[in-house]
């Protein structure tokens, strides 16, 4: 890890340098003020159980979604409504992801951590906005972006003079519809001084996966028997943070579900990612 690596806390979580596994989890899109719900009490009674450092994600617009027809969620108004209701009864620090410079004030007001999505992340007017809010802003890795180019981001964000920067890898485009998972990034990104998370539900997507068997490729596919693996990995590769996007019923998920955790392996996943996780920064002291 980088001689200076960042330090600071997004609510109590504690992030970089040696601190715990921290979690970020939820569903894709809100599709519901009662399903956000719903699923914020769920991970949140996990991460209670657990004693596992919880962020609860989601977002309130899709905006890159395959399809013109696909779900996009709720819009920003009513998004942000919902999210502030889920940290207000749970007392669960927010993020959601901004895709233009005007919603990132808006987010702020309510999320703790603002994501850049991964398409995005060499968008500069949208990462100074961002940085400029104060808050925390979680930099996705672009599918297309080799690990070392992330420092441009980062110090893209760093220029604002906001150093809580976290950045996230989500895998690696590999030919045609499918992403690969270089565990060198890892190491890599860790050198930049910031804590990174390894977004492990997105890198088994197969994006346009319908096309791959003879469709249209309007909507995504994915992999989710190797997100217990990839997480384990990444983990023992010494990441700060996993994220996953979880569902109570993947099969009828409004967005992403092809590659979503279930709900129910959502505690158990945790709980070994936790004893790796304890024994690798035991090694790195």
């Amino acid at each position: 890890m980088s001689e200076r690596a960042h330090k600071f806390s997004v609510g109590k979580i504690a992030m970089g340098a040696g601190a715990p596994l921290f979690v970020i989890a939820g569903p894709c899109v809100i599709e519901s003020e009662t399903h956000a719900m719903m699923m914020a009490e769920r991970l949140a009674a996990t991460a209670r159980r657990l004693k596992v450092p919880l962020i609860f994600k989601a977002s309130y617009d899709k905006a890159n979604r395959s399809s013109i027809q696909s779900f996009r969620g709720p819009g920003m108004k009513e998004g942000l409504r919902i999210l502030a209701k889920v940290k207000e009864k749970f007392g669960l620090p927010i993020l959601t992801d901004v895709h233009e410079t005007s919603q990132a004030a808006p987010a702020a007001e309510v999320c703790d951590v603002i994501q850049i999505p991964a398409f995005l992340c060499r968008q500069t007017d949208l990462l100074i906005a961002t940085g400029k809010t104060g808050r925390t802003v979680n930099i996705k890795k672009g599918q297309f972006v080799s690990p070392w180019e992330m420092a441009n981001a980062v110090e893209k964000i760093a220029s604002t003079g906001n150093e809580k920067i976290i950045v996230t890898e989500r895998g690696a485009s590999f030919g045609y519809q499918n992403l690969v998972v270089d565990m060198r990034s890892f190491p890599i990104l860790r050198k930049l001084g910031y804590p990174v998370v390894f977004d492990v539900t997105h890198s088994v997507q197969l994006p346009g996966g319908e096309a791959r068997h003879g469709g249209q490729g309007k909507s995504s596919g994915g992999q989710p028997e190797f997100i217990e693996p990839l997480a384990r990995a990444g983990v023992a590769a010494g990441v700060d943070g996993v994220f996953m996007e979880v569902h109570d019923n993947p099969a009828k998920a409004l967005s992403d579900g092809a590659n979503a955790l279930a709900l129910e392996k959502f505690e158990p996943l945790v709980e070994r990612l936790m004893k790796i996780s304890a024994m690798v920064r035991e090694w790195e002291k």
